[in-house]
């Protein structure tokens, strides 16, 4: 996208304004990773006092990423895949409907085994429906949500064929002899570089803490015609970094005393 270079008068500075476009509709399929270490505990404990299980900390995020969605624009659809040794559809018929889309969710488990996973039949039903979607006026995202420390995602697609955006959120176990999240990792961002039309998000956690889950998919609320680079995106911020008002004042108070304090 081209950017209009605009002079402000009278101030001496430049700003700068991206022409007018349209924003267009998404069809987002979520695919969700049933492998067995979707089943494992987090640290959070839930209502009832025992650990949350990783797949309902998933699903609980994803419910609230739709509703939340659907807010900002209430002609977003969905539809969802499971991801075992390859992708299968859950839901194929993208819906708008919110209580639809959390009805596919409600049955979904793990699986009792592991094993390595083929994203390529999940990348050929995204190439294909991102077809239709474009007939349509629409743009295609595919959000892969990846829970396997030691298996590393393959795939086969061609580099030149860029027909929808990718975002992963891997959440895994802390590295230790028996497992390699930090190569499974480098695959994902391989994945996302390599079929993304538009810039792909990768979000990665072995805190195993509910705000881990949570936080990576509000971020990916963001859509994909109007951002940054994940290497520029510097949100949500934390609010131990922010210095109190009241602090702030008394530091100037000290400074203009000829006391000066250093605020951490």
């Amino acid at each position: 996208m081209e950017e209009d270079r605009v002079a402000v008068t009278g101030v001496g500075a430049t700003r700068y304004a991206l022409k007018p476009g349209r924003i267009k509709n998404e069809d987002i399929l979520i695919c969700i990773d049933v492998d067995a270490e979707s089943m494992v505990e987090m640290k959070t404990t839930g209502t009832n006092g025992r650990p949350l299980i990783r797949m309902e900390c998933v699903k609980q995020a994803i419910i609230l990423f739709i509703h939340n969605k659907l807010s900002i624009n209430p002609d977003h659809r969905f539809a969802f895949a499971t991801l075992a040794k390859s992708a299968a559809w859950l839901k194929k018929e993208f819906t708008s409907d919110a209580e639809s889309a959390v009805a596919s969710l409600r049955g979904l488990s793990g699986n009792k085994s592991s094993s390595r996973a083929d994203l390529t039949l999940l990348f050929r039903a995204a190439a294909q429906e991102a077809k239709i979607s474009r007939a349509q006026n629409r743009i295609f995202r595919v959000i892969l949500i990846y829970c396997r420390s030691s298996m590393r995602p393959t795939h086969e697609w061609p580099l030149n064929q860029k027909l929808f955006t990718l975002d992963v959120m891997y959440l895994h176990d802390k590295p230790s002899p028996d497992n390699c999240p930090q190569d499974v990792y480098d695959s994902l961002v391989d994945a996302v570089e390599h079929v993304s039309e538009y810039e792909g998000y990768i979000f990665e956690s072995g805190q195993g803490l509910a705000r881990s889950v949570f936080k990576p998919m509000s971020m990916l609320l963001s859509h994909p015609q109007q951002r940054c680079a994940q290497d520029d995106l510097d949100i949500p911020r934390s609010l131990a970094k922010k210095v109190p008002v009241t602090e702030a004042a008394n530091a100037v108070d000290h400074h203009n005393g000829n006391n000066i304090q250093t605020i951490n």
